[in-house]
């Protein structure tokens, strides 16, 4: 909930899932067990973990309404005129400022892959956020 505290403490459940999540999207590694948590150790499951390098998240504010951002650099709001995604890739962690990608729909159905990276990042205050849901692994080529 934003409750304008600057106070550390107050966004560290959030923080500590998200910063793990930077890590393994840094280190990309492989592991033998599936536990479909958050803050599991490895990225993707069996086999296929070679080729995941992102475990997307979605936010969500207190009103219970997930966080949209505009897919490019230049709208400024989500609406008719400019596409918008919830699905985010963990970029940075400094305390409780977090930069996320946003990630939008891939294009290409036939893909196996269901996002793709956008040059769109904006900087969040995880004091305002609610809720993270975290979406299966999966690769996201980074532009």
């Amino acid at each position: 909930m934003c409750n304008n505290n600057n106070d550390v403490d107050s966004c560290r459940c959030i923080a500590e899932i998200l910063a793990i999540i930077n890590v393994l999207q840094q280190n990309a590694t492989t592991a033998e067990t599936c536990l479909d948590t958050c803050d599991r150790g490895f990225l993707g499951c069996g086999t296929n973990s070679l080729t995941c390098n992102t475990r997307p998240v979605m936010l969500y504010l207190s009103n219970g309404v997930p966080l949209s951002i505009p897919t490019t650099k230049d709208s400024v709001a989500c609406g008719t005129d400019a596409e918008c995604s919830s699905v985010f890739r963990v970029e940075k962690l400094d305390g409780c400022c977090c930069t996320l990608r946003v990630l939008a729909t891939n294009p290409d159905t036939t893909s196996e892959f269901p996002y793709v990276s956008t040059n769109s990042f904006f900087t969040v205050n995880l004091n305002c956020v609610c809720c993270l849901r975290c979406l299966s692994d999966t690769y996201v080529e980074c532009l």
